[in-house]
């Protein structure tokens, strides 16, 4: 019960720094992120929709989802691999 604790909160935080690796990585290459893309259609409605780039609907809805997804493996690995070594 406790490993199975331990592994989720392993790899909820291995997958939170690679979020926020991705997010400044797009900010800093000038690609909207979710909270700007939800702050944006919160305050100007669906109108807000035809003012996002194609790039930023890729990195939105492809390449983030991928990535962060690599990084849910790369956790789930990383996890198995420090659990192989400590038994």
């Amino acid at each position: 019960m406790i490993y199975t604790l331990l592994k989720i909160y392993f790899m909820g935080l291995v997958i939170l720094s690679g979020a926020i690796i991705l997010n400044s990585i797009a900010a800093k290459i000038g690609i909207i992120g979710w909270y700007d893309f939800l702050r944006s259609i919160i305050e100007k409605g669906s109108h807000s929709l035809t003012a996002f780039r194609v790039i930023d609907y890729g990195w939105l809805f492809i390449f983030y989802p991928i990535f962060l997804g690599l990084t849910s493996l790369g956790a789930y690995l990383l996890y198995d691999w420090i659990n192989s070594c400590i038994k």
